[in-house]
């Protein structure tokens, strides 16, 4: 029995035993499941390994005092290209974003500060909303949940989430969750956001979440149409 779990006469655990039971029915081993390792954290974990190997702290340090801004950014874009968690607008909004020297130097000194600033996690989020709202825009809104959370999600797991809105607001509904969701990139959201994660990482504690790729991956499957209920 998971740990969260008190009672299956209550609406709200019965609702979360059958979320459970709905990952599991996917992947029968939890997160160590080798189908559930080969569809959705690998890929993941990947584009960290990648994130760290070419911007690791001492690395990005000497690409910013370098003043090697449009490196910085091209590389980040890069390692998230690799991925399939921004959409292909998403994608094409950011590379036109970082494109102009001001939005790559911006973005540069901005994401280095959310990942590896000394300030609070509300303060650097905050900040990088700021960052991220005042790129360079050509068509597509920049703006946006997926590429406000997106790298801290890849360059560290084990403190950043990434927010897929509408799916997040399904897997919320259907695991009884009160999830604060507004749409434009905030603190209250993402706060409620890592309240979430951390309901599941207290739920499913038995299997033993390694991360947030864990726990993203869990609400992902309860969301989204590829995982039928």
């Amino acid at each position: 029995m998971p740990v969260g779990f008190l009672s299956k006469k209550d609406p709200i655990e019965k609702a979360r035993l059958r979320c459970r039971k709905k990952f599991l029915y996917y992947f029968k081993k939890g997160y160590s499941d080798p189908t559930y390792i080969s569809w959705e954290r690998q890929y993941k974990l990947n584009a960290h390994f990648q994130f760290q190997q070419e911007l690791n702290r001492r690395e990005y340090e000497h690409l910013l005092l370098a003043k090697k801004y449009s490196e910085i950014a091209l590389a980040a874009v890069r390692i998230e290209s690799r991925t399939n968690l921004l959409f292909s607008f998403e994608k094409m909004a950011l590379r036109d974003a970082v494109k102009p020297a001001n939005g790559a130097k911006a973005f540069a000194h901005g994401l280095y500060e959310y990942v590896y600033g000394r300030n609070s996690l509300e303060e650097r989020f905050n900040n990088f909303s700021e960052v991220i709202s005042g790129l360079p825009r050509k068509q597509t809104r920049v703006h946006t949940w997926p590429l406000q959370t997106v790298f801290g999600f890849i360059a560290n797991p084990q403190e950043h989430l990434f927010l897929k809105p509408r799916v997040t607001q399904i897997a919320a509904e259907k695991y009884r969750f009160d999830f604060q969701y507004r749409s434009r990139p905030n603190w209250e959201t993402y706060k409620s956001l890592l309240g979430f994660a951390e309901q599941v990482r207290k739920d499913t504690s038995d299997l033993k979440p390694q991360d947030y790729i864990d726990l993203q991956s869990f609400i992902w499957v309860m969301g989204s149409d590829e995982y039928p209920d």
